[in-house]
């Protein structure tokens, strides 16, 4: 459960349905595609290299469930909530299935991998279920179906990062794009199945990565975001060990593509982020001065029991630490879990002041849901009553709402860097675009256009948005 309205229009779009929205000429005689994706942008991500998988393979797409052959649901397990979105929507398929038996319904991702063979026995309509590691066999799965039988491929690789895949650019504005850096998780939180879903983790050629940034450049991007479950442990080394990259020197890497091209990353992990990410950020105008630093809970004894494998004393520390080398102006979003097994009231008051302490610019908040399979699941009762989670929620939201128009008030009379990625939503005589601490900002169109970097003197906002004019 998140609180949307402090949420940028970005992070709003990762909590709903993605629909594939693609130019869809020449796909006549093509069997089509149509995918939705659930969850966070590495979902997202791995909707666009399935997307080219199957483009490869002759497969052309439809924005229309309706007329598609083959339906793929691309899911999230963090919460059961999200799994029971996922549950609904095959329900919504059931009458589209009848009309046209043919049709081959997929579901994939993490929801896929936890439950296997499982949710080919609840999920009567579906007819594939595939991993995130099984994306290269889609087409043998399907040819599997053609012939009348079930099929399934939830094996997690120890090697597989997709990076001889150019993604297709789903609901693409031109402007921004996800790059992803490694592929799963060795942090084994104990509220968390990733590691179980998405497997060991593993990171992808450098040189494939900065390809990859380059032809975006060329194509007419203007900002990436590094994507990984944990981008500050990505560790690469060629075959010959003669050369080492770590991601701060992977962040030089990209940010040295073009001064033209800025440069996000996400996520971060407290125990991981070092001095050097933080001074080589500082060094590099085109890096973003943004992290998210989830920190899950502000109390030392909760966050041993959730493994998180740091304390609070050194998640401040870090966050001094970006303080000092970065200045005021970086802007730091949280993760956070309120009602973890066993948390008294005093436990979530800690929260609470590292809250205040920190003074999160926004955040993803969530009452603690258990998961199946999970170290949390098994060895700890989930005894906190849901009346008093969504209390705790509530309160954690409001001091979060408070914080945000603090920090964003902060933003008004600056002039702030502006990536225009196109209209408001509410009127075509505005433009939207990020400043460089990952805010919304919008301001009169006048003659600026897409893909532009624009100077906007912000004169006022709300908690979530900042508003202003273009200046010279």
């Amino acid at each position: 459960m998140k609180s949307l309205e402090i949420l940028t229009d970005e992070d709003k779009q990762t909590l709903e349905v993605a629909r594939i929205s693609l130019d869809e000429q020449g796909k006549e005689g093509k069997k089509k595609l149509y995918i939705e994706s659930y969850g966070c942008q590495m979902n997202f991500s791995d909707s666009e290299i399935v997307t080219s998988i199957l483009q490869e393979n002759g497969y052309a797409t439809t924005s229309l469930a309706a007329e598609a052959d083959v339906i793929l649901l691309n899911t999230c397990a963090i919460r059961e909530n999200a799994e029971q979105k996922v549950r609904h929507r095959l329900t919504q398929f059931t009458h589209l299935k009848k009309k046209k038996p043919q049709m081959v319904v997929g579901v994939l991702g993490c929801m896929a991998e936890r439950l296997k063979t499982k949710f080919l026995e609840e999920e009567k309509i579906v007819d594939v279920v595939a991993g995130p590691d099984a994306y290269r066999d889609l087409p043998n799965l399907f040819n599997e179906v053609d012939e009348g039988q079930k099929a399934i491929n939830v094996f997690l690789s120890r090697d597989e990062t997709y990076a001889d895949i150019t993604p297709v650019r789903l609901h693409s504005n031109g402007v921004t794009a996800f790059v992803s850096i490694m592929r799963g998780c060795d942090n084994m939180c104990s509220f968390c199945v990733v590691p179980y879903t998405r497997g060991r983790e593993r990171s992808r050629d450098v040189y494939s990565i900065l390809k990859e940034c380059q032809d975006l450049l060329n194509e007419g991007f203007r900002e990436v975001t590094l994507l990984g479950q944990n981008v500050d442990s990505y560790k690469w080394e060629s075959e010959d060990g003669s050369e080492k990259v770590n991601f701060a020197q992977l962040l030089e890497r990209v940010a040295l593509v073009s001064p033209e091209l800025r440069v996000r990353f996400s996520t971060s992990h407290p125990k991981d982020i070092t001095d050097e990410v933080l001074y080589t950020m500082k060094k590099y105008e085109n890096i973003c001065k943004y992290i998210h630093l989830p920190a899950q809970s502000g109390n030392s004894r909760i966050l041993k029991l959730m493994n998180r494998t740091y304390d609070r004393d050194w998640y401040i520390n870090r966050i001094d630490a970006i303080r000092e080398i970065l200045g005021e102006e970086c802007a730091i979003s949280q993760d956070l879990i309120t009602g973890f097994c066993t948390e008294t009231e005093e436990e979530h008051q800690d929260t609470l002041s590292l809250m205040e302490y920190v003074k999160y610019d926004y955040g993803y908040m969530f009452a603690y849901s258990e998961r199946p399979g999970t170290p949390a699941a098994k060895k700890l009762e989930d005894d906190i009553p849901e009346d008093v989670k969504l209390r705790r929620l509530n309160e954690v939201i409001a001091v979060q709402r408070r914080l945000s128009l603090a920090r964003n008030e902060m933003a008004i009379g600056q002039v702030h860097k502006v990536l225009v990625e196109g209209f408001s939503k509410r009127s075509e005589d505005f433009l939207c675009g990020r400043n460089d601490q990952n805010k919304m900002v919008i301001f009169p169109k006048e003659n600026y256009k897409k893909g532009e970097y624009v100077q906007v003197l912000v004169t006022e906002c709300t908690s979530g948005t900042l508003l202003g004019k273009a200046v010279n």
